[in-house]
């Protein structure tokens, strides 16, 4: 298990996922931030509470609402 982490440079708060490892992640994660660009970055961690930096979380359910709310930051 890990959590994704969209998080906007020099702002507050990130979106997290709570998923698993693997390909399919890999994969999400890599055309998403080609999508988005470089102004927010994308990152898995193993535990929210070891990382500070990214608070306040804003959990999402799975990786469409994940995208959707990363597309509005």
């Amino acid at each position: 298990m890990c959590y994704l982490i969209a998080k906007k440079f020099n702002e507050s708060g990130s979106v997290a996922l709570k998923t698993t490892r693997g390909s399919e992640l890999a994969y999400f994660a890599d055309e998403l931030q080609e999508k988005i660009g470089y102004d927010i970055q994308i990152v898995t961690i193993t535990r929210p509470s070891a990382y500070g930096e990214y608070e306040p979380y804003h959990f999402v359910n799975n990786y469409e609402e994940f995208e959707n709310k990363v597309n509005t930051m």
